[in-house]
């Protein structure tokens, strides 16, 4: 099989902190809020902010065109699709499942939030848009929620805690995080955690 690496421009890595491998100054990090984590619910609520914040983060100062460029063939993996993906992932579990809401699939068929994911500026606009309502919705319902014991109900009938749709939630966006990452570095040569 020929390489065709060669012909590829492949960006120099950079970051923007003032230490190796920080994503920005730590002083600047708005992950980092300070705020003391005092019981589960605050842990669980502020790691999953947290990484909602680092999707933001890996996303911003890109066009279109590059938040929809794919990683490597044949995948169809790109930031574009990942904000689509985990707006509807976050509709999922806190709308359908927790809440009980019959809330529409944002991307049909199984698959159209990767494969749809295309350069435009409007469809990002749409994409940004979804995952902003879906994210205040689940933030609203956590929010609301008398304790992390509250049950959601499964398509199948089964029945899980609210715990554990934070705990899913934390480890959903900490490996598309990791994408994040891996995409991000190979737009613009940009690195960090």
């Amino acid at each position: 099989m020929p390489d065709d690496s060669a012909a590829e421009t492949v960006p120099e890595r950079w970051s923007a902190g003032t230490r190796p491998g920080e994503w920005m100054a730590a002083a600047d990090d708005p992950r980092f809020d300070g705020e003391e984590l005092t019981d589960e619910r605050s842990t669980l609520v502020d790691y999953l902010r947290a990484y909602r914040l680092t999707l933001e983060m890996k996303c911003a100062g890109l066009d279109a065109a590059q938040l929809a460029q794919r990683s490597v063939p044949p995948s169809t993996m790109s930031l574009l699709g990942l904000v689509r993906h985990l707006a509807q992932v976050e509709r999922n579990w806190f709308q359908a499942v927790m809440a009980g809401q019959d809330t529409p699939k944002l991307y049909t068929p199984v698959g159209a939030d990767w494969d749809g994911a295309v350069a435009d500026p409007d469809l990002v606009a749409e994409a940004w848009q979804s995952w902003r309502d879906a994210v205040a919705f689940a933030e609203r319902y956590v929010a609301d929620a008398s304790d992390l014991n509250v049950r959601g109900t499964m398509p199948d009938g089964g029945t899980l805690t609210l715990c554990e749709v934070l705990v899913h939630m934390i480890e959903e966006y900490a490996r598309h995080c990791g994408h994040a990452d891996l995409l991000r570095e190979r737009i613009d040569g940009r690195v960090g955690v």
